[in-house]
């Protein structure tokens, strides 16, 4: 997981890098709050951020209430560096959009578990987002399927009628009992996606599909 820090103070900035390096992190270093501002708005920005409360450009709470007015597509967890340890001065930070602080000189114990909370309501946050993304398109594909039943019956109708008046022997007889065949399985297809809740896939060549006999049956199980 990419990890941003903004930090004025070269050793500071160093020692970071280094122990975050060490802990498994991709590291992002930026000087001031102006750069790591626009460091946010690139493509695939980091999710977490270790911001020093008072630096050139943007300081930290302002650098947070700015993230907190134009990030709102992706998860982010912001935390505050600061000398400061009186309660109005952290209320502050807090109220400008920082998700929690670490008092320096720091504990690189507490750093490293307030980070993993960090890490971990992230994760937490992109499964949320996933979810509610699946259940956006299970819903669209379940309703495109309701659509779908009611002429493939017309159709699957029809075609009985057609057998009915055409003799087996005859040549077209074939073609249209195919295309019976064909309508009741996507007629069984569409019903098959319309009890998926849950997202099963499966390889195919160089990527990967929804494995629809796999997620239906799961439905069935549950």
């Amino acid at each position: 997981m990419k990890i941003l820090i903004a930090e004025d103070d070269a050793v500071s900035r160093t020692m970071l890098q280094a122990v975050l390096t060490k802990w498994g992190y991709t590291v992002i270093n930026t000087e001031d709050g102006d750069t790591a501002f626009e460091t946010f708005q690139q493509e695939d920005p980091p999710q977490l951020a270790l911001l020093d409360w008072e630096m050139p450009g943007l300081s930290g709470p302002d650098l947070c209430s700015r993230l907190r007015q134009y990030k709102d597509k992706d998860p982010l967890y912001l935390i505050l560096l600061t000398s400061r340890n009186n309660s109005e001065d952290l209320v502050q930070g807090l109220e400008a959009g920082a998700d929690d602080y670490v008092v320096k000189p720091y504990n690189m114990a507490e750093l490293q578990a307030r980070i993993n909370v960090g890490r971990r309501m992230i994760v937490l946050q992109n499964q949320m987002r996933e979810r509610e993304r699946l259940q956006g398109v299970l819903e669209m594909a379940g309703a495109i399927c309701h659509e779908l039943n009611q002429p493939l019956q017309i159709v699957s109708g029809h075609c009985e009628i057609l057998m009915m008046d055409i003799k087996k022997n005859a040549p077209h007889y074939k073609t249209v009992e195919t295309i019976k065949t064909n309508i009741t399985r996507l007629g069984k297809l569409t019903q098959k996606i319309m009890q998926i809740t849950s997202y099963q896939s499966k390889p195919y060549l160089k990527q990967k599909i929804i494995d629809i006999d796999l997620a239906a049956q799961q439905k069935k199980h549950t």
